[in-house]
């Protein structure tokens, strides 16, 4: 660097250290040239999954709004944990964003040696939305017909009902837990390795009940395949007005809402996570990704960083407790 030049930016790198809103002033005019090449959104599940689903439709409005492509990336595996781990490790200069369920905050408590910190490593951005809850169904064969009798039948029968779930530590297992914990049963989880493959069993009677999310069962329900019998969420949902929610039902304290949040990698400039979030919470109030996101059974939130957080920690606090009233120990 010639001598002049080199004093120069000396002298600018001084000033900037000197004061600091000359630096936040620099911050914000680079935020205005990002993006400047496309972003990656990895999604760490297969491609159709719910999150796939989300991250096409957030990719559709919100590409052409920052004016670069979105490329999504679906690294499924370990339910979720090794895209996130890619992510966790990823750069952090705002091209790489991980979108991912509620069980972020679940892997520490079935993965032994997690490969990265889900607080540490990643910068939360915003709970994009939140669903209208899961339904409690049953095979219409079993002898019930609200969440008081099964209740009943489950303490007849300790240990005798199993429950499907889409895998070890999913929403449908949590959200099973949780009413076992509450009304103090015994009840056997199957896994599999999706919710499809559950409800398939539920529906030939190999197994009960289990715990899917409202927007997969809808034609199930109406066509009186299975039988549902509440909701987790704390309010009815309007598709299924006459379906009680589970602590309506008797079940003091019960309340199960599945999400989905965006994360950096840890270190990523703030000015970007303020726009990337801005971006978020302008799409999810379009109309038109509105009726989207209903249709998978989905409201927008657009949250801030520090509400995600907020949530994310009720999460583990919620995972810490049952997985110990489970005897889990991560594998």
């Amino acid at each position: 660097m010639p001598g002049k030049s080199r004093s120069i930016w000396v002298a600018a790198l001084a000033t900037a250290v000197m004061h600091p809103a000359l630096a936040q002033r620099a911050a914000a005019a680079a935020a205005t040239d990002y993006p400047a090449r496309f972003i990656r959104i990895v999604v760490p599940y297969a491609a159709g999954a719910g999150p796939d689903v989300l991250a096409r439709i957030l990719a559709d409005k919100m590409g052409p709004s920052l004016g670069q492509n979105i490329v999504l990336e679906n690294r499924g595996g370990s339910g979720g944990a090794l895209g996130s781990a890619i992510v966790a490790k990823a750069a952090p200069d705002g091209y790489t964003l991980l979108l991912n369920t509620a069980a972020h905050a679940a892997y520490p408590y079935f993965i032994k040696n997690l490969s990265y910190d889900p607080r540490k490593d990643l910068a939360p951005i915003t709970q994009v939305v939140r669903n209208f809850g899961y339904v409690l169904v049953i095979n219409p064969s079993l002898p019930v017909r609200s969440v008081k009798e099964l209740v009943a039948l489950a303490k007849a029968h300790p240990g005798k009902l199993n429950y499907g779930t889409a895998g070890l530590g999913s929403a449908m297992q949590m959200a099973a837990e949780l009413l076992i914990h509450l009304s103090g049963l015994k009840m056997t989880p199957v896994h599999y390795t999706g919710v499809p493959a559950a409800l398939t069993d539920i529906i030939s009677g190999q197994i009960e009940l289990g715990f899917p999310a409202v927007a997969s069962v809808l034609p199930l329900v109406h066509s009186g395949r299975l039988r549902v019998l509440a909701i987790s969420a704390d309010r009815r949902w309007d598709k299924l007005p006459n379906v009680p929610t589970i602590a309506e039902s008797g079940v003091k304290n019960y309340r199960y809402v599945g999400w989905y949040g965006m994360w950096f990698p840890a270190g990523t400039p703030g000015a970007y996570v303020s726009r990337m979030q801005s971006e978020v919470a302008k799409a999810v109030k379009d109309p038109i990704v509105r009726q989207r996101l209903e249709e998978q059974g989905l409201e927008g939130v657009g949250s801030t960083p520090e509400e995600l957080i907020k949530v994310t920690e009720d999460e583990f606090a919620l995972n810490k407790k049952l997985t110990a009233a489970m005897g889990i120990v991560p594998q």
